[in-house]
C-alpha cells in the first residue's frame, strides 16, 4: 500500500514550500536536509505530507519517550490505513547491572519490561518485513543493540490452512520460537493445548489464534479473544514470529556455544596469567551456568551479552539494531535534532565505562563490551537520507546542509514568537511577583527558570509565603512524577512552575502566557541563544505569550535570540493580515499533550472494581449503589457465578484493548488492575 494522509486541512503558510523543497530534494537524492520549523507551525503535518510524497518507510527518531507517545498518536491520526509503529525502550525501570569496585558491591541488572511496548516493538519489525508502507516512531533507544534481522526473519514462520502438520510438529516449532505453555490464562508468547486444538498469542499482537488438526494436517485457523475464548474470524495463514528478537537456530545455537567457550578458554588463561584468580573462578563459574543454561532452554538471563556469538560478528563490529531492520532506502527523520544527536553521540561511552568494569573485575566476558548502542560515527554510515527537525538546528546538522534550510516560521493559527523584555536584575523577584499575580488573575500560568537549584528553592519558599501557588522541578524528580507535575499545572493545581533546565523543547503548555529567564546574561549552555529562543517557545501557545530577560546586560546570545524572534514575529504578522487571520490561543485537552507511555505502570487506581447496582426504587436503591466493593473473601458470587466474573473479565479486557489503541495508558492501566484483582478474586472463590 502507499501512505494515505487523511487530515481536515491542507497545507497553509510556510507548510506548501517545505513540503515540496524538502519531498524535491529526498527524489534527488540529497542526504541530509534541515527543517526549521518554529513551535506550533504544524511540523509533523509537513512530514506527513512529505512521507505521503515520497512513500517510503520511514523511521521518526524522538530524544525522549514522551515526545515519541506524543509523535505516534500524531501519526496514527494521519496515516489511519497504514502502519504507524511504535518503538522505544520497553523497561518501565531499569537498573543495569554494575560493579563498583571501591566498596567491593556488585549490582545485579533488574528490570521491569512493560509487556505493551514489548509487543509493540514486536509488531514494528513484523510490519517492517510484511509492507513498505510502515512508519515507526523510535526514541533514541533504537541505536542500541538488537538481535539479528537475519536470524530473527529466518525463525518466522508461515502456515496455513491445509498444511502438512501435526499437532505435535506445531508445538515443537513454537517451543523452538521461545513460546511457553499456559494452561490457564493465554499470556503474549505463549500457547496452551487441548486435544487436537493449540491456540498461541503472538509475540506482536493482542488477539490470539486458534489452530485446529486433523490427524498431520491443519485443518482450520481462526482469530480468538484470548481471554474469553471467542470466535472473532475464519483466517487462512498466519506468521508466527520468535518471542525475542535474540534468536537462533539449532545449527547457530551450537556454533554460538562453541564460541563462548573458546572466548571463555582464552580469557580464563589471560586472568590468570594477571593473577587475578578470583576474577577468573569467578567468570568462569558465571559463564558455565549461562552455558547449560543456553543448552537447554535456547536463554538465560543477560543472554544479550552474549549477542556478539549469536550475530557471528567478529570483535568491535557494530551491533545489529532497528536500523538494520529497515529497507535500504529508509527516510529518517531526526525531531528536535538540536537535542537528539546530541543524545545519539554520547550513548556509547556512558555504556562503554560501566561495561568496561563488569569486564576487568570478571564478571562478564570481553565481548559483553560488543552489545552496545551504536557510535556515532557508526549511526552516520547506516542512516539513510535524513531531515534534521528543529526550531533551533544545530552546528552540525547545518554544516551538512552547508547552511541551508526549509523555513516554515508561519503558524496556521496566527500565533506570533511571544514579545521578548529585558528587564534590569535589581528587584527582579518582586518585579515578577507582580507580573505572577496578574496571570493568576486572567487563570493563565507562569514558568520561571533559574541558573542554580539554591535559587529555585528560595524563590519557591519566597512566592509560597506571600500566597502564590508554586512548584519546583529540579532534575530529582524522576520522569513520571515530572509529567504529574506538568499535567497540574495546566489543570490548574498551582500557577507557577520554577526550575533550572527543564522548561524547553518538548512541552506544549498552552495556558502558559509568561516565561521568566533570571539571570539571562550569564553566557553558556543554560544561557545560549538556542537555549533562550526554545525557552521563550514554551510562551509561544498562548496568545498573551510573553518572554521577561533579567539581566544586567544584553548579551550576544540575548540579541540573537530577540532579533529571531522579531524577525518571526514580523513575518508571522504580515501573513495574519495578508489573509486576515486574528490569533487564538491553542486549546487541548490534558491528557493529549502530556500522556506518557512510561507511566502504565505506576497509575494510581481507584477503590477496587465494584459490582454493578440493579436498577431500583427509592431508598433500597440507594442502599444497592452505597454498597462497598467485594471484599477478595466474597469472590466470584459477587458477580453471580465464576461464569459471570468471566464475563466481566472479558468486557474489561475488551475495553482495556480499545484504551490502549487511543493511547489513553493510564485509563487502560487501571483496567488492566481492575482486571488482575478480579481474577485474583476468582481464584480465590
Amino acid at each position: 500500500m502507499n501512505f494515505r494522509l487523511h487530515a481536515p486541512y491542507g497545507p497553509c503558510g510556510d507548510q506548501p514550500q517545505a513540503i515540496q523543497d524538502l519531498a524535491e530534494g529526498i527524489r534527488e537524492g540529497r542526504r541530509d536536509q534541515v527543517l526549521l520549523g518554529v513551535t506550533g507551525s504544524g511540523k509533523t503535518y509537513t512530514i506527513a505530507k512529505i512521507v505521503e510524497a515520497v512513500n517510503r518507510s520511514t523511521l521518526v527518531i524522538a530524544h525522549n519517550k514522551t515526545l515519541a507517545a506524543q509523535l505516534f498518536q500524531e501519526f496514527k491520526e494521519f496515516f489511519p490505513e497504514n502502519a504507524v509503529e511504535y518503538f522505544v525502550s520497553y523497561y518501565d525501570y531499569y537498573q543495569p547491572e554494575a560493579y563498583l569496585p571501591v566498596t567491593d558491591t556488585y549490582i545485579e541488572k533488574d528490570a521491569r519490561i512493560n509487556e505493551d511496548i514489548d509487543r509493540l516493538r514486536h509488531s514494528a519489525t513484523r510490519s517492517v518485513y510484511e509492507r513498505r508502507d510502515v512508519l515507526i516512531v523510535a526514541s533514541v533507544s533504537c541505536i542500541y543493540g538488537l538481535g539479528s534481522p537475519e536470524s530473527y526473519y529466518a525463525q518466522r514462520h508461515l502456515v496455513q490452512v491445509g498444511q502438512k502438520m501435526g499437532r505435535e510438529e506445531f508445538l515443537n516449532l513454537l517451543v523452538s520460537l521461545q513460546y511457553s505453555r499456559q494452561d490457564a490464562f493465554l499470556e503474549r508468547g505463549s500457547f496452551r493445548a487441548r486435544g487436537d486444538t493449540v491456540e498461541v498469542l503472538p509475540s506482536y499482537g493482542d488477539a490470539a489464534y486458534r489452530l485446529e488438526f486433523f490427524g498431520s494436517e491443519l485443518d482450520a485457523i481462526a482469530r480468538v479473544d484470548p481471554l474469553s475464548g471467542r470466535r472473532m474470524e475464519n483466517v487462512e495463514r498466519i506468521s508466527i514470529y520468535p518471542k525475542t528478537h535474540y534468536v537462533t537456530g539449532p545449527h547457530g545455537l551450537d556454533d554460538a556455544l562453541a564460541s563462548i567457550r573458546l572466548e571463555l578458554g582464552l580469557r580464563l588463561e589471560e586472568l590468570r596469567r594477571q593473577e587475578k584468580a578470583l576474577e577468573a573462578e569467578r567468570l568462569e563459574r558465571r559463564t558455565l551456568y549461562d552455558l547449560e543454561m543456553l543448552q537447554e532452554l535456547q536463554y538465560c538471563h543477560g543472554i544479550e551479552n552474549y549477542s556478539r556469538h549469536f550475530d557471528g560478528r567478529a570483535p568491535g563490529e557494530p551491533p545489529y539494531t532497528l536500523l538494520d531492520y529497515l529497507p535500504e532506502d529508509f527516510l529518517l527523520i531526526v525531531d528536535e535534532s538540536h537535542q537528539s544527536l546530541p543524545q545519539l553521540r554520547g550513548m556509547f561511552e556512558g555504556d562503554r565505562s560501566r561495561k568496561s568494569v563488569l569486564v576487568e573485575h570478571g564478571f562478564r566476558l570481553p565481548s559483553a563490551l560488543d552489545n552496545r548502542p551504536l557510535r556515532f560515527k557508526e549511526f552516520e554510515r547506516k542512516r539513510g537520507q535524513t531531515v534534521f527537525v528543529s526550531a533551533t538546528p544545530g552546528p552540525y546538522e547545518l554544516k551538512l546542509t552547508k547552511g541551508e534550510f526549509a523555513e516554515q516560521v508561519i503558524r496556521p493559527t496566527g500565533l506570533m514568537d511571544p514579545e521578548i523584555e529585558v528587564r534590569p536584575v535589581e528587584r527582579q523577584v518582586d518585579d515578577l511577583l507582580h507580573e505572577v499575580r496578574e496571570r493568576v488573575r486572567r487563570k493563565e500560568r507562569v514558568l520561571v527558570t533559574t541558573l542554580t537549584k539554591r535559587m529555585a528553592e528560595e524563590l519557591k519558599r519566597y512566592y509560597e509565603n506571600v500566597g502564590v501557588r508554586v512548584k519546583y522541578l529540579h532534575s530529582e524528580v524522576d520522569t513520571l512524577e515530572r509529567v504529574e507535575i506538568l499535567r497540574g499545572l495546566r489543570k490548574g493545581d498551582f500557577d507557577v512552575l520554577v526550575g533550572v533546565n527543564l522548561l524547553r523543547e518538548g512541552l506544549d503548555l498552552p495556558e502558559v502566557s509568561l516565561v521568566a529567564v533570571f539571570d539571562a546574561d550569564k553566557e553558556g549552555f543554560l544561557r545560549s541563544t538556542t537555549a533562550l529562543i526554545q525557552t521563550a517557545g514554551r510562551a509561544a501557545r498562548n496568545v498573551r505569550g510573553k518572554v521577561l530577560l533579567y539581566a544586567s546586560t544584553v548579551t550576544r546570545s540575548m540579541r540573537d535570540a530577540m532579533e529571531e524572534t522579531t524577525r518571526r514575529r514580523r513575518k508571522q504578522l504580515a501573513y495574519n493580515r495578508e489573509h486576515g487571520i486574528t490569533p487564538r490561543s491553542i486549546e487541548k485537552p490534558v491528557s493529549e499533550v502530556l500522556g506518557s507511555a512510561a507511566a502504565t505502570d505506576y497509575y494510581k487506581l481507584p477503590p477496587p472494581l465494584e459490582r454493578p447496582a440493579r436498577k431500583r426504587r427509592g431508598r433500597a436503591a440507594a442502599s444497592v449503589r452505597e454498597k462497598p466493593a467485594p471484599s477478595p473473601e466474597e469472590g466470584a458470587a459477587a458477580y453471580g457465578d465464576t461464569q459471570g466474573a468471566e464475563k466481566e473479565l472479558g468486557r474489561l479486557e475488551r475495553e482495556m484493548r480499545a484504551c490502549a489503541e487511543r493511547l489513553e495508558f493510564e485509563k487502560a492501566a487501571a483496567i488492566r488492575d481492575q482486571i488482575k484483582a478480579l481474577k485474583a478474586q476468582v481464584m480465590f472463590a
